[in-house]
């Protein structure tokens, strides 16, 4: 990706901060070692970790929890949704966004899983990115959560908080994951998620971002020159 004079499409400050920047996150969402994944107890099974990424596209996080949960009560096994009927899934997520499209993705990759695998999820990103539906962010997601496999799930949140930072100028979350694995320290890959998606979600929001009670203003381009964050997002 490097250009000939060295130069990483994308990156706009080469030694940035992370190290700091995520263990003040860290210590503000009071998450503990900020160097492991923010996880809960259900999360961490890679069956579970890929459909509920594949549920969440598109659609707002506490409306796929919910919607995850109730599927895997009725199926809980790759094995189960693979002979599950489509209409059937369909019926059941059907609160979240292209219900019907993720319905058919989820239950084919279930049958790839079960034929292929022997019912258990690949650890293999290349392998991952066969199954229908499963872009990067979700290959990524299953890596960190489900394998403790560095990675950098790039969703919405991480794209633009990565801008608003002023560590990356992308068009894509698949440019930014590019940029940010150049920027961010490989030890600490696994963090980048959990963190900035809670940042996301609590304080640097797209609409009426709390700037005031940011706990890394002072690491972040747009909070230093103070502007409001949604005037800054990609």
């Amino acid at each position: 990706m490097k250009e000939a004079s060295g130069r990483i499409p994308g990156l706009l400050r080469d030694k940035y901060p992370w190290g700091k920047v995520l263990g003040l996150l860290a210590r503000h969402y009071e998450v503990g070692d900020w160097r492991v994944p923010y996880l809960n107890a259900s999360s961490t099974d890679p069956f579970r970790v890929l459909v509920s990424t594949i549920l969440s596209q598109r659609t707002r996080d506490e409306v796929t929890h919910g919607v995850a949960e109730s599927l895997f009560e009725r199926y809980p096994t790759a094995a189960a949704l693979a002979g599950a009927r489509e209409a059937d899934i369909a019926r059941r997520i059907r609160r979240i966004g292209f219900s019907r499209a993720k319905a058919k993705a989820i239950r084919a990759a279930c049958r790839e899983i079960v034929d292929r695998y022997g019912g258990n999820v690949p650890t293999d990103v290349d392998q991952l990115l066969e199954l229908p539906m499963v872009g990067r962010k979700t290959a990524n997601c299953v890596l960190v959560y489900a394998y403790d496999t560095p990675a950098i799930p790039v969703d919405t949140h991480v794209h633009r908080i990565s801008h608003l930072l002023g560590v990356t100028e992308t068009r894509t979350p698949e440019e930014t994951e590019e940029v940010l694995r150049h920027s961010v320290p490989r030890s600490l890959w696994k963090a980048v998620n959990p963190l900035l998606v809670q940042h996301g979600q609590n304080i640097c929001r797209p609409t009426g971002p709390r700037c005031d009670e940011c706990p890394v203003q002072r690491y972040c381009a747009t909070g230093t020159r103070g502007r409001p964050a949604k005037r800054a997002a990609p």
